[in-house]
């Protein structure tokens, strides 16, 4: 599903962005709560208002130049604090707190899906709003599920892999983002998986 990029669908994937975003890392910061550790609550990360979670280059620019060269914002928000040693379960708890985020995204993508299905308002400026808030969640999910540090998907990946991996893990953590960024400009299989696995999720929510 292919929306054109207007004036009107830039403003409604800026808003989807800044929602989806907040609750993503609030979510990362609740469960880190549930989990035993108030790390997040003391650094105010465990609320809505965007501007606790929003870094300009990561947050702002990053999407603004990716939306231009992709036409798919790739972004990312400040990194929730967490204190491993108080979170229950270890590394098991660390990959909770991580899946916190991106299943957060998945579930507003899944009831952004279900309301276009349901309701039948699959046209018109309603049906454009929550389709461009599925795709913008449907996104979040998918690139943040990629097995590379800094994403939540290698914390899922680091808490099941054996220490030899879990070592090389933690070297790649501060390249993380050139890694990601060189995948997708050098390696034109890897955006397009990234992109196909978008479509599949995009076509089982609106069918």
């Amino acid at each position: 599903m292919d929306l054109s990029i207007t004036g009107f669908s830039l403003v409604v994937i800026f808003i989807s962005l800044v929602v989806s975003i907040s609750l993503h890392e609030m979510m990362h910061a609740y469960a880190g709560l549930k989990l035993g550790d108030t790390t997040a609550l003391e650094h105010g990360r465990i609320s809505l208002n965007p501007l606790n979670h929003i870094d300009p280059y990561l947050t702002l620019l990053l999407p603004a130049i990716t939306l231009a060269l992709f036409h798919a914002p790739i972004l990312a928000a400040k990194p929730v604090p967490f204190d491993p040693t108080r979170v229950r379960y270890g590394e098991y708890g660390a990959a909770l707190i991580a899946l916190a985020g991106p299943c957060t995204n998945l579930g507003l993508a899944i009831i952004a899906g279900l309301a276009v299905r349901l309701f039948g308002v699959d046209s018109g400026v309603l049906g454009d709003v929550l389709t461009t808030f599925a795709l913008v969640n449907v996104g979040l999910f998918v690139f943040n599920m990629v097995p590379i540090p800094p994403l939540d998907g290698s914390r899922v990946l680091y808490a099941v892999a054996p220490e030899t991996v879990q070592a090389f893990m933690a070297q790649l953590e501060q390249f993380g983002l050139i890694i990601i960024f060189g995948l997708i400009l050098a390696v034109p299989a890897f955006g397009n998986l990234l992109q196909n696995i978008d479509a599949s999720v995009t076509q089982f929510l609106f069918g």
